[in-house]
This record gives C-alpha cells, structure tokens and sequence, in this order.
C-alpha cells in the first residue's frame, strides 16, 4: 500500500492538471479566427505594465480592466527591471511578474506577455540593462553574439517564472510576442527565428507566439509560421487592417497596439486625445469581429530614472525624453482613476459583447497634504564618492554605473575666453567652475558646446552630467553610453587627467552634511510630512527646477520646472502612518523651498507651452 501512495499522488496531481488545462483551454488560430474551446474567440485587451503599477495596485488596476469589459491584460517586462546587473535576478516586489499574471488570473483575465527581449514602450533603452552598453561595440536586436547570450540568459530565467503560467498548462497566458515591433528596426529574419528559439527554450512559446508591427512593415518584423497583429494610430483602423488581409488573407484580424492616447516628453504638451474618435473606432473595430489591444489601458509611471526617449535621426528630429508620468491620456489615469474615456470605452465594449458587465470598483481615495519646508540641506560636493581617475572621460557604463548623475571634474589653465566643446553629450550637462554655475549643455536643444571665460591661474572645471533617459526608439538605441562620450576641448586643447565621480543617487539614506543654512550650487534638500492616514496625493513640485525626489527613499521620479508635468504621483502605499521623509535634489539653488501635495493634475497651462 506504501508503494501505491507516491503512485496515486501523482495520478491525482496528473488529473488537476488536467482538469485546470480544460478550465483554461490556449488559444488556438483556424484561418482568420483565434479559437477557444472549439470555437471562435475575440479578444479584447488593453496594455498594464505592471512594472509601472505599485503591487498593492495590481487588483485594483486589473479589476478595473476586467469591469471595462476586456477579456485580456497586456503586459511588457522590463528586463533592465529584473537583471540589474549581469546574471543577478531579482523577481521580488514589483519585479514579480508571476504573480502579477496569478492576480490577472484571479480576477478572470487572460494575459499576453511581451517579454522583449526588446520592448520600447517609452522606457529607458527600451527595457536594455545599461550594462549592455559597457561593452564596447556592443550592438542590440542583432546576432551579435555577446547581446544573444545575454538574451537568451535572461528568457531562459524568465521561462522559469512564467512557463508553468502557461494557459496550455492550466494559467491565463495565451499568447506571447516574439520581440517587438521589430520591423520598423530591421528585417533579419534569421535573428528573429534565434529569438523564437530562445522562447521555445524557456517554455514560453509552447501556446500562441505573435509579433507586433506596423502594417507597412509586417514583411520586416514576422516569420512565416508566426501570427502578425498590427499597431495604428486612431483614424488609421479601417486602412491597417486592409494592409494585414493583402498581407496574410486568411489569419486573424487583430490591432495588437491601438494607440488610445499618447506619451509626454519633457517640454511639451500634455496628451489630450479624442476619445470620441477611439470610442467610434474601436466599436466598429468590435463590430467586425476584430481582436483589439487598447495601448494604454492604464499608463501608470516611470519612477524613478527609467523613462526613455525618442530619437529618429533624420535632421529635423533631436533628442526627446519623457516625462516620468506615463499617464498616456489613458483610459484609467496615472492614479487609476476611471476617465471619461473610460466610462466610454466600457459602453461601447458592453454594447458589443451584449454582456453585463462587472460594476466599476470605487478607487483609492486621493487626498491634499499641506504645504511642508524642506528645511535642510546638503551640498552634492560635499557627498562626492571616492574617484575613478582617467585620461579621457568615459561613459558611465564604463564605470559600472546605470543610471542617474556623473560628475567629470578637471583643472584648466587660463586666461581663456572661448568655447568649451563637449560633444554628444548624454544627455544634459551642467558646468561649474571653481563649484560656480557657467551654463548647461543640453542635447534636447542639439547643444554641443557653451561659451565660457576662464580668468587667469588653475581652476576646477566640473561637468555635472545626468542620464535624462535613454533612447527607446529610432536608430540611436544601437548606442545606449549615458555621460561623455567625446573628447572635451577648451577651444582647440584637449582636456585630459580627469577624475569621474559615478553617482547613481540609488539612495538618499547615506547623504552627509546636512545643515539649516543656506547651501549654494546642487543640492539635495530634505523635509518631513506627518500623515494621519496614508493616501495618494500628488506632490506639487513647482518650486524646482531640475532633478529628482524621494519619498521614504523610493525615487517617485525626475523633476524638470519645462513641465509639461509639475507634479509626481506619490501611492498611498509609500506614506507611512506618522513621519514621512521627503528628499529633493537640485541642480539649482534653492533655499528652505516648498512641497504640498494636491489631489489634482499640475499640468503646464497649454495655452502656454510650444
């Protein structure tokens, strides 16, 4: 009887398997349908990267979904999230991806995941850890060998999370992308098929695999045996899906990227989309039948320094990065928040399905704080690391870092009145001499250089450089190197014996020299906020003019006073009951500034921007 008793717990375990894989059943394609059960299965989606969600929010933001009236949640994962530094995973708190896909499950949702290893989606070098980039030639989405192994590294890990998720094994993951996007970057199909290896590998390419393109470059961006979907723009419906049936006559018909809205970049306009456009074309996508993925659903934030930013290349385009707000002008806003948008989208999916939908949850309560000084302050030059000496100046991969601020500091001789040439710099600079304010170098404006004087004797030049975000789109992703990546020169002299401070900025915990006095030049600055009851709020960042806060020593993300966006979403999750810290960095000089935090949006006034 002993002996049967493994036996029969394995029978046991066999069945549930079973029985779970029937409860759940893959999906399939027969011609131009997707089909479940037996029989033809429309889906309708809307993207939620969960990495932009805090995790107490994952429920509420997929129950929201689930009551709009999608079937389905999309979702990227950021492999620089995950794999911060080469062979070191870490899928812990907001990196837990399987159980992000368990709570879509829980709350009766199917999931498409879209793993990269590339996937744009206006994060930093499109999901790329920066120490890609520290290897020199380094050359991403190609067969380059080095980027491979490091690819299939990180799908192979990733498998062992998310296989067992698969619907063909009884989860809710019905379909994953195969790359992305990749035709509007290449057309090597032989590196495309090195990529659905690797998925096949790790497990998560055993149900539907698809890829996701442009309908002018489906030929570029698909295999032959791979279901292509196709990514529009509003108003641009009824021509992409004639392009997708010259394409492939008889496959199924499905938007996998249709664009309800639109991201912020620094010093632009907020997103103000038509929602009764969207609201038209995505009832008469529902009533052909399509299969439609509404990008964004819900946009969440980039917090933290992991927005991107957009670079095309040809001469009229320059240097864009986003904003940290990755609110997308979306269905549910940056805070969850059902929209107009929403309440519209849900009549029309309603309407069209002729099923009854889930009631819409109430959201977390989102509240003011008042006004709080950070009255303390420490200099930036007084909590300077120790240095890494170097002939030239380098990138600050090449100094193991990945994101935030680099100081490159040397000394020059004058008398010198001319220019300082710091070349493509990435991706803004600030210069001081003798620790005082000479200009900025932004490569926003296409700026290279600056004009500067330089009085008689020996001074300190420094070169206060910050990441701003790497490029997610366009050709310059192929080199991600943040900092200098040039030969600085005063005037035609080439400036050498620098010493480089790499300054992440992970952690405001270990700041020194703080003090109530006044403090001149960058700064970090530091209050605190006694909190009754914790509670979303907005904090109102106007009395600043570049750089970063922290909440309780989580980044929220960047500050720029160009706008569009004046404020960070501050989740309720990250106050605590009683004392909360607050810390800001500047490059500017402030004195005992101000922070309130506001239960509205502190978007520029559009009347005012370019």
């Amino acid at each position: 009887m002993t002996r049967l008793v493994p036996r029969l717990a394995l029978l046991v375990a066999g069945l549930l398997a079973v029985l779970t894989a029937f409860a759940n059943p893959p999906l399939t394609v027969s011609g131009a349908h997707f089909m479940r059960d037996g029989k033809p299965y429309q889906i309708i989606a809307g993207d939620i990267h969960f990495q932009r969600v805090p995790r107490a929010y994952w429920a509420d933001r997929l129950r929201k979904a689930r009551a709009m009236g999608l079937n389905t949640v999309t979702t990227y994962v950021f492999w620089n999230a995950v794999e911060p530094t080469p062979g070191q995973f870490d899928f812990s708190g907001n990196n837990d991806v399987a159980a992000f896909v368990k709570a879509a499950q829980a709350e009766g949702l199917n999931v498409i995941l879209r793993p990269g290893p590339y996937v744009c989606g206006e994060w930093d070098a499109g999901g790329f850890p920066a120490w890609l980039f520290a290897e020199p030639g380094m050359r991403v989405r190609t067969r380059d060998p080095r980027f491979l192994a490091a690819a299939d590294r990180y799908l192979q890990r990733l498998g062992k999370e998310l296989a067992p998720l698969l619907a063909s094994r009884g989860g809710p993951i019905v379909a994953t992308e195969l790359e992305n996007e990749y035709g509007s970057y290449s057309d090597d199909k032989a590196y495309l098929g090195q990529i659905r290896d690797m998925l096949k590998r790790s497990g998560l390419a055993d149900d539907l695999l698809l890829t996701y393109d442009g309908p002018d470059l489906l030929a570029n961006g698909t295999l032959p045996d791979v279901t292509a979907v196709i990514d529009f723009a509003p108003g641009e419906a009824k021509k992409s899906f004639e392009t997708l049936a010259r394409f492939r006559p008889d496959a199924p018909r499905m938007a996998g990227e249709y664009w309800a809205g639109w991201f912020d970049a620094w010093g632009g306009k907020h997103a103000d989309t038509d929602t009764r456009q969207q609201a038209d074309e995505l009832a008469w996508m529902l009533s052909r039948g399509d299969s439609v993925n509404v990008y964004m659903v819900h946009g969440g934030t980039s917090f933290g320094f992991m927005n991107g930013a957009n670079f095309q290349g040809n001469p009229s385009d320059h240097y864009t990065p986003q904003t940290t707000s990755y609110d997308y002008d979306a269905a549910l806003d940056e805070a969850g928040r059902p929209t107009p948008k929403y309440l519209r989208f849900r009549e029309v999916i309603a309407k069209a399905t002729g099923q009854a939908l889930p009631p819409v949850p109430a959201s977390p309560p989102l509240r003011s704080l008042p006004a709080f000084t950070l009255d303390e302050s420490a200099s930036l030059w007084d909590n300077l690391p120790a240095p890494h000496a170097s002939e030239q100046p380098r990138s600050m991969e090449a100094y193991g870092q990945s994101y935030g601020y680099i100081l490159y500091r040397t000394t020059v001789h004058g008398p010198f009145h001319g220019t300082l040439y710091l070349g493509d710099v990435r991706d803004y600079a600030a210069v001081y001499l003798d620790r005082d304010a000479r200009g900025t170098v932004d490569r926003r404006l296409k700026q290279v250089s600056m004009p500067i004087d330089v009085g008689s004797g020996d001074h300190t030049l420094d070169i206060l450089v910050e990441n701003t975000g790497r490029v997610n789109y366009g050709p310059h992703l192929d080199d991600g190197r943040a900092g200098l990546v040039e030969p600085v020169m005063l005037g035609t002299d080439v400036l050498t014996g620098w010493q480089v401070y790499p300054l992440p900025m992970d952690t405001p915990r270990t700041l020194r020299g703080w003090t109530t006095a006044p403090v001149a030049g960058p700064a970090f600055h530091r209050g605190h906020v006694a909190i009754d009851t914790p509670a979303d709020t907005f904090l109102d960042t106007r009395a600043f003019g570049k750089g970063a806060l922290w909440l309780n020593d989580v980044n929220l993300g960047r500050i720029w006073s160009i706008g569009p966006q004046h404020d960070l979403y501050a989740p309720g999750p990250w106050f605590h009951r009683g004392r909360n810290d607050v810390v800001m960095f500047d490059l500017d000089t402030r004195d005992k500034p101000v922070v309130r935090g506001v239960d509205h949006r502190l978007w520029s006034d559009p009347a005012k921007q370019p």
